[in-house]
């Protein structure tokens, strides 16, 4: 099934790719080859990091490469739609703080909450979809229930 994602999302996937082939792992190789050099690899530090840093790599590579052959790249440029949908930059105001907050609902890799990016599987994502401006969202949080009103619904690349 195509895991939505947006072309930036996919092109930071496919530079950490990337990194992780040319630099990362010829690194870890030499390395390991390294500490072959200092002898009994059974009690070699270096090896044995070596050698689980080349496994973390390997992993995050077929991770990576995953999800990568199942993504969906969605022209948030190109979607003109009155609610919520994934893509959306969402300017909400919070009913008990009257503070304006934004989120861009993203994939799940993507989502960055410092920088203003939630994933569409998130809580307040998933609670938003759907919604129109006007709309009053209620979500149920950890510190409890708390209520938006949807300012604005924009699409414009991230």
């Amino acid at each position: 099934m195509p895991v939505p994602i947006t072309k930036k999302g996919y092109d930071a996937l496919k530079a950490e790719l990337d990194r992780l082939r040319r630099e990362e792992r010829p690194k870890v190789i030499q390395a390991i080859a390294e500490a072959r050099e200092h002898g009994d690899l059974k009690e070699n530090a270096e090896y044995k990091a070596a050698k689980e840093q080349q496994q973390f790599i390997d992993t995050r590579t077929s991770e990576i490469e995953s999800k990568l052959a199942s993504s969906l790249i969605i022209d948030i440029s190109a979607i003109k739609s009155d609610t919520v949908v994934f893509g959306a930059t969402v300017r909400l105001l919070d009913l008990n703080s009257q503070e304006v907050k934004q989120y861009a609902l993203v994939g799940q890799e993507e989502a960055d909450l410092k920088n203003g990016t939630i994933s569409v599987q998130s809580p307040i994502g998933r609670a938003l979809i759907g919604h129109r401006v006007g709309d009053i969202v209620q979500i149920t949080r950890p510190a409890g229930m708390v209520e938006f009103e949807i300012q604005d619904i924009l699409f414009e690349e991230l």
